[in-house]
């Protein structure tokens, strides 16, 4: 009996923390979780691995001349044997030859061919060289890739986040306006105020009422594409943490410094330097067709008519290949190398100048939103003192329905501002991640 009374003593207390506990609290999600599902799930990431793993593949296939080529035949024929021959023009038949028929005989051939490239003067080593550069110009495309999919976790993140904040700003809005609200209805009711501020009041509440079901709805948009850059399906019930980006390493430093530091860690400048020397490689090679190409063969074979008795015979060639009138082209294939290899050589100066740019336009960026971070706490202050003054003056009866709305107005819109400059500075600070080469 006391056991039961425990138990059921046990269960009553559980019921009671459970009603004390907020229903369907939600998962919160924080940064670090973001980015560690984006690299996890993110199918951009798979599409760049893809393309990597084909590109090792074109290396192999380039390689493969160069290794030995070996075969093995197996042929079954039948047919007629009918000789050919003409005693008027001194070839005459065999003894046993009664004249042509259609008798067929059986022919069996089994046998192996081997080849190998010697010698072709740098043209197939270098395709394989070009082909082997090319798939580590690739192996940055998967950095640049894992570079990218950070950064829109974080700007996705923080667009949530942004939102999350702009929800709190319109709760407190329609707080405020509630309890505005009741106070103008006490003085209309005791007839110290008309009724307009009562209207008035009324309709600031809708309004703020209808900027918290906009603010909720961006909210969970924002989670949804959240959802998005992490590269997952799932609901968008969770809330986000409230965390901060921390400063980015240097991002007050000196400019050189991070254009340095970027230039050597962009994967998408490695990517189009290894680009320039792939293509340098395959002009090499597109050059080296105009020398000879010197190669080896040979096969060995058993032939016969009966699998059981075949005779077998063995040959050996050695094949030099000089190209003499190709139509053209060589030529053509050297141009067409040339032009890629300008082609390469432009895009890898332009990546650069990108690369400076974007480390200038994130480093600009981080300055002027800390500057309006500082700015926008200023004016919320101010507008935070002159909502209490205009409060203090309606209740006294100096101010006007319309002064309270404005002075209320006024601390949204900065207390949103507020918001915007510290999402600007989150965003700033992941894009300075990005130009950097900092997954």
């Amino acid at each position: 009996m006391t056991r039961l009374f425990a138990t059921v003593f046990v269960l009553a207390l559980s019921l009671v923390a459970l009603a004390a506990s907020p229903a369907g609290a939600a998962e919160v999600v924080t940064l670090d979780q973001a980015l560690r599902t984006a690299r996890a799930h993110q199918p951009a990431l798979d599409l760049a691995r893809g393309s990597l793993i084909n590109a090792e593949g074109q290396a192999d296939s380039a390689r493969a001349p160069l290794l030995p080529q070996v075969s093995g035949i197996g042929t079954y024929t039948r047919g007629t044997t009918n000789p050919y021959c003409n005693p008027n023009t001194g070839m005459p038949c065999p003894a046993t030859f009664r004249g042509p028929t259609f008798d067929t005989t059986a022919l069996w051939k089994f046998g192996v061919n081997a080849s190998q490239l010697v010698y072709d003067f740098g043209e197939s080593i270098n395709k394989w060289k070009a082909a082997r550069v090319g798939m580590e110009a690739q192996g940055e495309s998967v950095r640049t890739a894992e570079v990218q999919v950070a950064f829109n976790a974080r700007s996705a993140f923080f667009t949530a986040r942004a939102a999350k904040d702009m929800v709190g700003v319109a709760r407190e809005t329609l707080a405020n306006q509630e309890r505005h609200l009741g106070q103008v209805k006490g003085f209309v009711e005791v007839g110290t105020r008309p009724e307009i501020d009562l209207t008035q009041a009324k309709a600031d509440r809708a309004n703020a009422q209808v900027q918290v079901i906009n603010a909720d709805n961006a909210y969970a948009v924002a989670r949804a594409q959240l959802n998005q850059a992490m590269g997952v399906e799932r609901s968008i019930d969770y809330d986000l943490s409230d965390e901060d980006l921390p400063p980015v390493e240097g991002e007050d430093g000196d400019v050189e410094a991070l254009v340095g530091e970027a230039q050597h860690t962009r994967p998408e400048v490695s990517s189009l330097r290894l680009s320039a020397q792939s293509q340098e490689l395959t002009l090499k090679s597109a050059h080296d067709q105009y020398w000879p190409n010197l190669g080896l063969s040979g096969n060995a074979t058993e032939t016969g008519s009966d699998p059981e008795h075949l005779a077998w015979n063995f040959s050996g060639l050695v094949t030099l290949s000089v190209p003499i009138l190709q139509g053209g082209g060589i030529n053509a294939a050297i141009k067409s190398a040339e032009g890629q290899l300008v082609t390469a050589k432009a895009q890898l100066e332009a990546g650069k100048q990108q690369v400076r740019l974007d480390v200038e336009q994130a480093r600009l960026g981080v300055r002027a939103a800390k500057a309006a971070i500082a700015a926008a706490e200023d004016a919320l202050a101010n507008t935070r003192d002159r909502l209490r003054l205009a409060e203090g003056r309606y209740q006294t009866g100096v101010g006007s329905i319309i002064e309270l709305g404005d002075a209320q107005l006024a601390l949204t819109t900065t207390a949103a501002q507020r918001v915007q400059a510290q999402y600007q500075l989150y965003t700033a600070r992941a894009q300075l991640l990005k130009a950097l080469g900092r997954p």
